[in-house]
């Protein structure tokens, strides 16, 4: 079983294929809670219920992308956050979007 927790992101300069859709399929066997857009990034919905946690959760989101250096997007509004993730260097999904989401999950 893959834990993505445990990985950390890597430089990704692009000149590679994005993940096929076998191995994205593999790889969302062991991520929960997250949907597959497009077949072309990772998306996600929080409710919170109010501004304020919605905020910060954002705020301990933005912390984790700087570490791993994998900046999702955010939309937000009062009580509501999506994240969209993917690795825009290869225009696709790529590990690193499975490990950031895998560790946004252990954030709520």
């Amino acid at each position: 079983m893959t834990d993505f927790t445990q990985k950390h992101c890597e430089p990704c300069r692009g000149g590679i294929p994005p993940l096929t859709n076998e191995e994205i399929k593999e790889r969302m066997a062991h991520l929960e809670d997250w949907e597959i857009k497009d077949d072309h990034h990772l998306i996600r919905s929080f409710d919170f219920p109010n501004f304020k946690l919605a905020l910060d959760f954002i705020n301990k989101v933005g912390q984790l992308a700087e570490q791993e250096n994998h900046h999702p997007e955010f939309c937000f509004t009062w009580g509501k956050v999506t994240i969209s993730i993917w690795t825009h260097k290869i225009d696709g999904l790529h590990d690193n979007d499975f490990i950031l989401a895998a560790k946004i999950n252990r954030i709520i």
